[in-house]
């Protein structure tokens, strides 16, 4: 990939359709000179570039749309990038347009798909603690999945009509959440594979690692370099607790919650998923247990699995079985 690194002093960035474009005009020292959406006509475009044409770059992305305005850059005498659509990453919408604000943002859009599964998550309960308050026969499937909750016909169990109401809002609400939840995840993969596909494959090779939790990890993470050291991942991801220690003697622990909670539910969860899915580390686990207890065993594997993500995005290590399981 090439950088365009010639200095100008103003930058042009051109949001392109076939109809519109959106242009945004920074200055060298990255304050916004001109903002706005115009009609895709050459006339309109060299109008709004007028005040600024002195010392002008313009660039777009490589879309289908960009020959007119390369073409009329051309006439004008206008330096004119080209950017590749796949490394062009930032997310219309933002004025300050870089890698880690985006990162932000999507990591705040999986927070928001966590909020959503939660609150489906105790829909769903309540439609079971429904049906136990009212003494009828448990519920042969799982209602997390659409085919079953249709199967069962959950209303037609209550003979009171304001509880069949009552369900059949819970019911609606979830058909609701899972559409919205479905339409994230697929907008979220989307964007991963963009922005960093070899990293996103590697998080899915450790076992229990889904597309989720590699969703997680990629952008809460983002970039391991900020973290010097393993330890220090480990902390910011709540996988080490702070001893206090007063005249030689330990007094508990603190920082419980300092950090990223999002990160440590994600090796937690993992953790769980790993030991369902590998016999190796349900051995592992096993010995772990009767030494420190089970609670303490998980932490411990929820803690290796936090430096085995480390690894991976900082040195873009593959996941070792043998390695991982070594003592």
């Amino acid at each position: 990939m090439r950088f365009y690194t010639t200095e100008h002093r103003f930058y042009c960035g051109v949001d392109l359709h076939a109809r519109t474009l959106a242009v945004c005009i920074l200055d060298a020292q990255g304050q916004v000179a001109f903002q706005g959406q115009l009609p895709a006509r050459p006339d309109d475009f060299l109008r709004a570039i007028a005040p600024y044409r002195e010392g002008l770059a313009v660039a777009c992305e490589c879309m289908f749309a960009w020959y007119w305005l390369a073409d009329l850059c051309a006439e004008q005498g206008i330096p004119f990038v080209l950017g590749h659509a796949l490394y062009m990453k930032a997310i219309h919408g933002g004025k300050a347009k870089n890698d880690r604000i985006d990162a932000a943002k999507i990591a705040d859009l999986l927070r928001r798909r966590t909020f959503l599964v939660r609150r489906r998550a105790e829909l769903l309960a309540h439609l079971v603690n429904t049906n136990s308050q009212y003494n009828l026969p448990p519920l042969a499937q799982k209602l997390c999945y659409a085919a079953n909750r249709a199967a069962l016909d959950l209303p037609a169990r209550f003979a009171d009509p304001s509880v069949r109401k009552s369900v059949e809002a819970d019911l609606a609400l979830i058909d609701a959440f899972d559409a919205q939840v479905r339409a994230l995840e697929l907008y979220l993969t989307r964007a991963a594979k963009v922005d960093d596909p070899r990293a996103y494959q590697r998080l899915r090779s450790i076992p229990g690692v889904g597309p989720v939790l590699a969703l997680i990890f990629l952008y809460e993470v983002h970039d391991a370099r900020r973290f010097p050291e393993v330890g220090h991942f480990l902390s910011y991801a709540r996988l080490v607790r702070c001893a206090h220690e007063s005249a030689g003697r330990k007094k508990g622990s603190g920082g419980h919650k300092v950090g990223n909670a999002h990160l440590k539910w994600a090796c937690g969860e993992a953790a769980c998923l790993l030991v369902r899915s590998s016999e190796q580390a349900k051995r592992w686990l096993a010995r772990r247990e009767k030494r420190h207890g089970k609670a303490k065993a998980l932490g411990a594997l929820a803690a290796r699995l936090g430096r085995a993500v480390y690894h991976l995005l900082r040195k873009g290590e593959a996941f070792d079985p043998r390695r991982f399981f070594a003592s």
